[in-house]
């Protein structure tokens, strides 16, 4: 491997023309695909194998013509205080409301009177109406003129002391990250420039992680309408590209101003830091994709369609890391080091040259991340239990998780949708904005008027059920669908045991008679995903842990080392667990972070945290404890390996956890709740596992653990391959190469290009 990614990196050094152009090609091309490519339409979500599903898929099949996807809007009316909304100036004003709905768009398929016989939508205390408005198209293809004439509808209401509200799906839009994803790559950018003190060093990793997420994000755009990507595949896509493009640039960049540090020339200072640190992005650009990829093991498929496309920006930013970053290398010339350390080796050169003493380099000197590791070899158990401890206690809200999906409920109460979802809750009940919809398939049983009574009957006696419509038929006759009010709010355990006395009522029907009931709806939809994100997490932890696990153990050559690894991750994703939980479901420090309405954690938040923190993770692993087993491989003490490690790694991993929890920070702003919530996970996330986790509890354990930590049975050393991560086998090369005149050093390269 590590011989392999030498010479892909000489060549990149030397055709760094060729290679340049072929990436800025690929940027074009995708930005071309990116901008002819129609604009995705929906964002389709289904939950394969779970009631709820084959209820939707049955009302799909048996009432045609009804679109599924379309957009739906309620606006909601309450009277001025003292008054009816049935008053006949307010009833007027409501019904005029309803004709310009009606005929203010094209795109419009039903616009429902509240004041209809049939199907009337007042309040018992008569104070609170709504006008429910059902379209064609789904919300992203709505026109402008459609959103400006819903938006508009009830100003004159409201001007006549009338509240009106306006919730539903039919004003989304696509959300925004806001000014503060910048920020966090203005702050990328500094902490760069802070660790190499090099303007041309610090621009390299921005501009080429820039170029990795540019062709990934570009590719999503211009497939998102084929495949049916979700909003929030590009901007998870973005996030996780950015964050690891700069990683593993940073590394690369770090290991090449190294070598150029022990006197080695340029070309070969590129191949030397492709092949070894290179090697260490290969392989923690692996676990990342194992983590991502393996998310289709849930079999949800929005849920794998963004592991996938993050999946493939990852991959990006790993072939760019060992191609482009050495062809910007040679471009960058001596510029990639400090104006004050290319001062200092000339000094020393002239020196050297007048005494006529050979120069190999600068000698390794104390830093931060030597007297750091030096501490914490000193007090291994002092420093293992205090954060052990630490993170334990952050992790204790996590116990009290409790999981669901978003509606209008979480939004700011200062919006309109907040506003329009508490009108409903007060005039109708708190379960009215979580309707149950049922769905009974008549075409087995024997008796249909019977059964049907039976089942409005028997749902209606159970004291979570407000009310009951009665079930309408379709043209066939052999499918009916109903509408259960719930008792409680949507996302109370109340509601959730409501749906399975349904199913466990439709169980018995189903043996009695033949017909088979089934509950589906967004309340219905939203229980069924977070029981089965509960179901897959342990299989998809057992999963990419196992996988990683051997990977590592190739890796490290060792059991003990990915053992602690991952015992690690699962401590510092389980405290940010704890953390997202403090913060979004309990409220503390809510404000700080745009938190304006507590609630639920999202169901899909804890596996994608798993998935993505465990890749990320394992990164800092590699990175970290390649160079100690590096060191160690060549001699060097357990102890000494440690310190050998944080002397080249501490710095580099410290700068890269740092623009990681930037760039996920930035992603805090965001205008949708769950980009927010996977923005804070993941940087608070980061934070633990980077500073609390690889910098203090490894070296601890790595300290107690001593020689054991390297060993490794040699049946399974035999068995194992050998990528050789470490560049041993590649170093001997070249070392004998150069003994016997060959290509280790003598081709030089020009100072500037």
């Amino acid at each position: 491997m590590a011989t392999f990614l030498y010479s892909i990196g000489r060549f990149a050094f030397r055709r760094r023309r060729l290679v340049a152009l072929v990436w800025v090609a690929l940027l074009a091309l995708a930005g071309v695909g990116a901008a002819t490519a129609s604009t995705a339409t929906s964002n389709s979500f289904s939950i394969p194998g779970t009631e709820a599903q084959r209820a939707f898929d049955l009302l799909e099949e048996r009432y045609p013509g009804q679109s599924a996807d379309g957009a739906s809007a309620r606006v909601v009316f309450k009277a001025p205080e003292g008054e009816k909304i049935t008053a006949p100036e307010n009833a007027a004003e409501v019904s005029g409301i309803v004709k310009e709905l009606q005929d203010g768009s094209d795109q419009i398929a039903s616009v429902a009177d509240p004041f209809d016989e049939k199907a009337p939508a007042v309040s018992r205390d008569g104070t609170t109406a709504y006008i429910s408005v059902t379209y064609d198209v789904s919300s992203f293809e709505l026109t402008e003129e459609t959103r400006d004439s819903l938006e508009n509808a009830g100003n004159e209401a409201r001007e006549g002391g009338m509240t009106v509200e306006i919730g539903g799906d039919a004003l989304m839009v696509m959300p925004e990250t806001g000014i503060t994803e910048v920020i966090g790559v203005v702050v990328a950018g500094i902490v760069l420039v802070i660790t190499f003190g090099s303007l041309v060093a610090a621009g390299l990793p921005l501009i080429t992680a820039l170029i990795g997420v540019g062709i990934g994000v570009s590719t999503i755009t211009a497939l998102a309408s084929v495949m049916d990507l979700g909003s929030t595949t590009a901007t998870l896509a973005m996030m996780i590209g950015l964050a690891v493009g700069i990683d593993y640039a940073l590394f690369i960049v770090s290991r090449y101003r190294a070598e150029l540090a022990e006197g080695r020339e340029r070309e070969e200072a590129a191949g030397r830091a492709v092949g070894t640190a290179g090697s260490a992005v290969v392989f923690a650009g692996l676990t990342v994709v194992i983590a991502l990829a393996g998310l289709a093991v849930v079999n949800i498929p929005i849920l794998t369609k963004m592991g996938l496309a993050a999946a493939g920006t990852v991959v990006l930013a790993v072939l760019v890391a060992i191609t482009l970053i050495p062809a910007f290398l040679g471009f960058a010339g001596e510029r990639i080091v400090s104006r004050k350390d290319r001062k200092a080796r000339k000094a020393a050169a002239e020196q050297a040259a007048a005494t006529g003493e050979v120069l190999v380099g600068d000698a390794p000197r104390d830093n931060g991340g030597t007297r750091w590791s030096r501490f914490v070899q000193r007090r291994p158990v002092m420093v293992l239990l205090a954060g052990v401890i630490g993170l334990g206690v952050i992790a204790i809200p996590a116990a009290s998780l409790e999981m669901g999906l978003p509606d209008d409920g979480a939004q700011p109460t200062s919006s309109s949708p907040r506003k329009a979802y508490d009108l409903l809750s007060d005039g109708f009940g708190p379960g009215f904005n979580g309707p149950l919809v049922g769905v009974v398939d008549l075409k087995d049983s024997d008796d249909q008027d019977a059964v049907l009574k039976r089942i409005t009957g028997e749902i209606q006696k159970n004291e979570h059920v407000v009310a009951v419509t009665p079930p309408v038929p379709n043209e066939a006759g052999d499918t009916a669908m109903f509408t259960v009010i719930p008792k409680d709010r949507p996302n109370s355990t109340e509601t959730e045991t409501l749906v399975h006395d349904i199913r466990d009522f439709g169980d018995t029907l189903k043996s009695d008679d033949g017909a088979e009931v089934y509950v589906t709806g967004a309340t219905a939809m939203n229980i069924d995903f977070s029981e089965k994100m509960n179901d897959a997490l342990l299989p998809y932890l057992a999963l990419v842990v196992g996988l990683a696990f051997l990977l590592l153990m190739v890796v490290f050559r060792s059991i003990l080392v990915p053992l602690k690894a991952a015992l690690g991750f699962l401590l510092s994703v389980v405290a940010a667990l704890g953390a997202v939980v403090a913060v979004f479901q309990w409220g503390w420090l809510g404000g700080l972070f745009g938190v304006e309405q507590p609630g639920p954690i999202m169901s899909v938040m804890p596996i994608l945290m798993v998935g993505v923190v465990f890749g990320l993770a394992m990164d800092y692993e590699v990175f970290l404890v390649t160079r100690m087993r590096e060191a160690y491989v060549h001699g060097e003490s357990p102890a000494q390996a440690i310190t050998t490690g944080f002397r080249h790694g501490a710095r580099v991993v410290t700068a890269a956890a740092v623009i990681m929890i930037a760039v996920f920070a930035g992603f805090i702003g965001s205008g949708e709740q769950m980009i927010k919530m996977i923005g804070f996970g993941l940087a608070i996330a980061v934070f633990f596992d980077a500073f609390v986790v690889r910098m203090a509890i490894v070296p601890a354990v790595l300290a107690l653990l001593g020689k054991r930590a390297w060993w490794l049975p040699r049946w399974l050393d035999r068995a194992l391959p050998d990528f050789d991560v470490e560049g041993d086998k590649l170093r001997k090369k070249l070392d004998a190469e150069a003994a016997e005149g060959g290509t280790g050093k003598e081709e030089r390269e020009p100072v500037s290009v």
